[in-house]
């Protein structure tokens, strides 16, 4: 029971940063794709969004906040 109660509480600290690579990340994707809006470099726009996703929790991470 304390394995369960310490990985959920292992993830609820990193819980911004898997949201931007759960959902922002295709997010960003598929709104670029809508969009018809191309990726930088020549990136895919799935790549594309896992950079500014995980980033974007990253900074909410250590802000504290996402705002």
């Amino acid at each position: 029971m304390k394995l369960i109660t310490e990985g959920i509480r292992v993830l609820g600290e990193w819980g911004a940063v898997l949201f931007g690579i759960g959902f922002l990340a295709p997010l960003i994707a598929q709104s670029m794709d809508a969009l018809e809006i191309a990726a930088p470099f020549g990136l895919p726009t799935i790549a594309f969004g896992l950079i500014v996703g995980p980033t974007a929790g990253v900074v909410a991470k250590l802000r504290g906040s996402w705002v």
